[in-house]
């Protein structure tokens, strides 16, 4: 829920309309969970759950075989997947190559975490990695949201993981470009 609130506030910052809402189902307690981030440069008067998403943050790759986390997929969007690994490493090849090139990546959202937050919450290592998949958000935009909701040190940490995963996709769109 947290990613999904900061995703919001970053579009907030860029004069876009946005909302942001969990979808809790009926499962147990510590059952996974989904958030929801609607973002448009026109009001948003919808206020159903997304069932056709644009793109998908994925923050626990456990999950890829447990629950249906790519229904409703758009062709031409975008995933983007907590892990160290590739997502042919994670036998998920021929299913990102029915996506556009470089729409199917994967960054370690949360060893950037544990490198500079400390602690394995990824959250914002994936807006910045959002940002530089989709380029929906300005880096700024992401960094800003960081520091209006958590305290300065806080804020600093959180704020070098999204950097470091920005700059790490950034680097991997460039290398893909150059060696296509």
């Amino acid at each position: 829920m947290t990613a999904a609130e900061l995703l919001s506030s970053a579009a907030f910052l860029e004069s876009k309309y946005a909302q942001a809402f969990p979808s809790f189902g009926s499962e147990r307690m510590g059952a996974p969970v989904m958030a929801f981030c609607r973002i448009d440069d026109k009001a948003i008067r919808l206020r159903e759950p997304v069932t056709n998403p644009d793109a998908l943050i994925i923050q626990d790759p456990t999950l890829l075989h447990q629950v249906e986390v790519f229904d409703g997929l758009s062709r031409n969007g975008y995933v983007l997947l907590n892990s160290g690994r590739s997502f042919e490493q994670l036998g998920l090849g021929e299913f990102a190559g029915k996506f556009p090139a470089g729409h199917c990546l994967s960054v370690a959202a949360t060893e950037a975490a544990m490198r500079h937050v400390g602690r394995p919450l990824p959250n914002a290592a994936l807006l910045g990695g959002f940002a530089a998949l989709t380029g929906l958000l300005k880096i700024d935009s992401v960094l800003a949201a960081i520091a209006e909701k958590f305290p300065a040190k806080i804020a600093e940490a959180n704020a070098a993981a999204a950097r470091e995963a920005f700059d790490s996709l950034s680097r991997g769109r460039v290398e893909e470009i150059v060696n296509a």
